[in-house]
């Protein structure tokens, strides 16, 4: 049972690996390369040096994946490391392999850069979301994000890209070369910290309400959702009144609504946005 489980779990891997590598090779080889701009990471100096000596992108970026493993191997450690040896290989034979078979885009570069990072974004999140990296700059940023783990990833990708598009301006002899490049790279930090957070985000629900114990007990029949009840006095009345604190999905608040009506119509309730929660029911704590 156990090596069954074990062996769906790697094959679900693997299909996230495969479209998230596909993602990624679409952003690089049809709308980067084909709009002449480096987006920046080990991906980005692939490109460049694909375009110096017609190497192949994925082979170039295992290679130079090498050195950064060996610095960041400690702080990292092996099991994060095999994982992404798994999404590296599989990124790797995607840009060598499949996706020249689709033509470049060669139309206009802003829409080209906008669609770059949009792609690159989403197949990152998806391998981020795993627990995984494509390597290179992946390794460094996530090593970053280890030690100030107050920064997003999406903000230290920008930092360390930046070298990245800077040089792609000189190898492409283009200013613009460098402007798509800031473009692409924003786009991409936008989308794997819209995709990460939104991941892991959903409602708060604040009750101030008479019934708290009804309440907690119909939203936790109704929707397997736990709550906590504290007692609450108003600022003005100085009334004593629950407070049931509640946190649950987008779609389950008409739920929460419907079960606060029917028990008592003269709640007060306060809906707010979350965007990380740690628990248990939800991420845990060493996920992040």
């Amino acid at each position: 049972m156990r090596i069954r489980k074990r062996l769906e779990g790697l094959a679900r891997e693997a299909l996230w690996d495969c479209a998230a590598a596909f993602m990624i090779a679409v952003g690089l080889s049809v709308f980067a390369a084909g709009a002449d701009f480096a987006p920046g990471g080990v991906n980005g100096l692939s490109l460049i040096i694909r375009h110096l000596f017609g190497l192949p992108m994925g082979a170039v970026s295992l290679v130079l994946n090498g050195p950064v493993i060996l610095v960041t191997y400690k702080l990292l450690g092996r099991d994060f490391l095999l994982k992404s040896l798994k999404s590296m290989v599989i990124c790797a034979v995607f840009m060598d392999y499949v996706i020249p078979f689709v033509p470049p885009y060669h139309g206009n570069q802003l829409l080209a850069a906008l669609f770059a990072g949009a792609f690159n974004g989403a197949g990152l999140a998806l391998i981020y979301l795993q627990n995984s990296s494509t390597g290179g700059s992946d390794f460094l940023i996530l090593s970053v994000k280890k030690l100030k783990p107050h920064l997003s990833i999406g903000q230290i990708t920008q930092i360390i890209d930046g070298s990245v598009i800077v040089l792609g301006g000189f190898v492409f002899r283009n200013i613009e070369a460098v402007l798509y490049g800031i473009v692409c790279t924003a786009v991409t930090t936008a989308v794997i910290d819209r995709i990460m957070n939104g991941a892991c985000s959903g409602k708060t629900v604040m009750i101030i309400t008479e019934s708290g114990r009804r309440i907690a007990a119909e939203i936790d029949r109704a929707m397997g959702r736990g709550a906590t009840i504290m007692r609450a006095t108003g600022g003005y009345s100085g009334t004593q009144k629950d407070a049931v604190l509640c946190v649950c999905s987008h779609r389950q608040i008409p739920q929460v609504r419907r079960v606060v009506q029917g028990l008592d119509g003269n709640a007060f309730v306060i809906v707010g946005e979350f965007t990380q929660v740690y628990g248990e029911g939800f991420q845990k704590l060493e996920e992040n």
